[in-house]
């Protein structure tokens, strides 16, 4: 069943890939061995290195309804992709068609017909097609039959695997260290810069204020960060992840970074925001004088977290 996503013709020159499948959120280590994977094949083979992802992820699909839960964007996810030099990224836009399809109908209508892959690469524990009727093992015997290859690819860690469930626990947490190791790279959340009730200017710390959306939420309290304004460079700074409980609790928690020796008008530009190490937990105070000091030595723990880091 073709993908419902931007496109269900793939140019020609796309075709004949050497992909990695799966849901890749975060990119992370294990990904990248499957992505690995894909191009020790791409590069013997000399075809182009893909990436074939589902996109909404199959939770959202399967729990719409279900808490925020996403590690990146899929602009973030691309970016990443890219860097790790991933020619072709295939959304396969996940709808009742490809929810409901057996894996056989997938492995042709969507890998051999709409994809034309030349090899495919997954995860061992890889499962897909209606009732997760298909795994690996299928896979591969499907392959054999439709005309490219199947690596299955071990996870990475040991007992220990790295996983996008184990990055969601460190973040709950507020290790910020495990994410940042099992991700390969700190763990970041991008948005647009909303007008906000300008609290933290009148405190002496403008912030600029960035919803959450269905992003995982972490550990709520005060972070330190580095901060891509779109300039190519990372601006040191201190963010707190929380719902504001000493000038009026919010709906929703909310990310509110203030960036050191910066000035100029952020609003309506997309920042990215690096989490790099979790400095205290969310607390109410008692007073904006009171807050407003613990904010002066947030922003002293948080230049003493980013040295070095």
């Amino acid at each position: 069943m073709p993908p419902s996503g931007p496109s269900s013709t793939i140019p020609n020159d796309a075709r004949g890939a050497a992909i990695a499948l799966g849901n890749f959120d975060g990119v992370h280590a294990g990904h990248q061995a499957v992505i690995e994977s894909a191009r020790a094949v791409a590069h013997a083979r000399e075809v182009a290195l893909g990436v074939a992802v589902f996109e909404p992820h199959p939770r959202r699909f399967f729990k719409p309804d279900s808490a925020p839960f996403r590690l990146q964007s899929p602009k973030q996810r691309a970016r990443v992709l890219s860097q790790l030099g991933v020619e072709e990224v295939f959304e396969i836009g996940f709808d009742a068609g490809i929810a409901g399809s057996t894996d056989r109908e997938f492995a042709e209508r969507v890998l051999r017909d709409l994809i034309g892959i030349t090899h495919v690469s997954v995860g061992a524990d890889f499962q897909f097609g209606k009732g997760r009727c298909g795994n690996a093992a299928s896979l591969a015997k499907l392959g054999e039959e439709l005309g490219f290859s199947v690596d299955a690819v071990q996870p990475v860690g040991g007992a220990q695997k790295v996983s996008s469930s184990a990055i969601r626990d460190a973040l709950a947490r507020g290790d910020m260290g495990e994410a940042t190791e099992l991700l390969t790279r700190p763990w970041a959340i991008e948005g647009e810069v909303l007008q906000g009730f300008q609290r933290g200017r009148t405190l002496g710390f403008p912030t600029a204020n960035v919803s959450l959306g269905d992003y995982v939420r972490p550990k709520l309290g005060v972070y330190a960060v580095r901060v891509d304004v779109g300039d190519d460079s990372l601006l040191p700074g201190v963010a707190s992840v929380g719902v504001n409980p000493t000038v009026g609790a919010l709906p929703e928690p909310l990310l509110e970074a203030h960036l050191f020796d910066f000035s100029g008008d952020l609003y309506g530009k997309t920042i990215e925001v690096e989490l790099i190490a979790f400095l205290r937990e969310e607390a109410r105070f008692d007073s904006l004088g009171e807050l407003k000091r613990q904010m002066t030595q947030d922003v002293i723990d948080a230049r003493r977290a980013l040295i070095g880091a």
